[in-house]
């Protein structure tokens, strides 16, 4: 895939970032793919990180207590992954839905309208909460990725989370930037096989809550299919104006 310039190789020589703005906590890297620091994420971290924007590298937590353990042990194939411009969303989601549904593709949810709060404010909202709820990461970690934009992340380091449903993860993330898009999400979290985003424009009325819910369907259908819930429109209607979408892959 294509890729920018990688600030990470100059945290082995300096490991604090000085010379890229930053002032790291004591970390490590996994390869030229990630850095991660070496102490539990407290609340406060990742608003902290957020300038590391400007070095090209994006903010993520990660959970390393997970039976996977760390990034090192996540099995990341990033030559695997091609370029997720390469691909269009529409057309991904159609290819999954016609393997999983017996009806036709009814499309993509519209784009919410008006805009919803600022997206990276959600995101650090949501940071906040999973680094206080205690329920969603065992062991959570601040972590830097460099990537475009926050949907490129999972193609960026090669995730093979998704790899039972698709082994191209780039076209799940051609996915997350048509949802950056139109829903202001942002991807906070990462487990071994655990995708969480925050969400600044969720559906707000069943009927759009239903469209999404087809999208969710083709993006992921082991979570939907697993989540308790006995139709689509009853998944549906736990999605309206929730602000936070998370994705498990079997």
């Amino acid at each position: 895939m294509a890729t920018l310039p990688n600030a990470l190789p100059k945290l082995a020589a300096d490991p604090t970032g000085r010379a890229l703005g930053l002032g790291l906590p004591p970390g490590r890297l996994t390869g030229t793919l990630l850095w991660h620091a070496d102490a539990v994420a407290a609340p406060g971290d990742w608003a902290a990180f957020g300038k590391a924007r400007a070095a090209g590298l994006i903010p993520l937590l990660i959970d390393v207590g997970g039976s996977q353990g760390g990034p090192e042990r996540w099995e990341l194939v990033p030559d695997a992954a091609s370029y997720p411009g390469d691909h269009d969303p529409e057309e991904v989601l159609a290819e999954y839905w016609e393997d999983l549904a017996d009806d036709d593709w009814p499309g993509l949810a519209p784009e919410p309208e008006p805009a919803g709060p600022d997206p990276d404010a959600v995101a650090t909202d949501l940071a906040e909460h999973l680094l206080t709820d205690g329920t969603w990461l065992k062991e959570p970690r601040l972590a830097l990725v460099p990537a475009r934009r926050s949907a490129d992340i999972a193609a960026a380091i090669g995730w093979s989370g998704p790899v039972n449903h698709e082994d191209d993860v780039a076209r799940l993330c051609a996915v997350l930037r048509s949802w950056e898009d139109r829903f202001g999400i942002r991807v906070v979290a990462l487990t071994s096989d655990q995708l969480i985003v925050s969400v600044a424009a969720p559906p707000t009325t069943p009927e759009a809550a239903r469209a999404v819910t087809a999208e969710h369907y083709a993006f992921c259908p082991d979570d939907v299919d697993r989540s308790g819930l006995p139709t689509l429109d009853a998944y549906a209607e736990q999605l309206i104006d929730r602000e936070f979408w998370s994705f498990w892959w079997d």
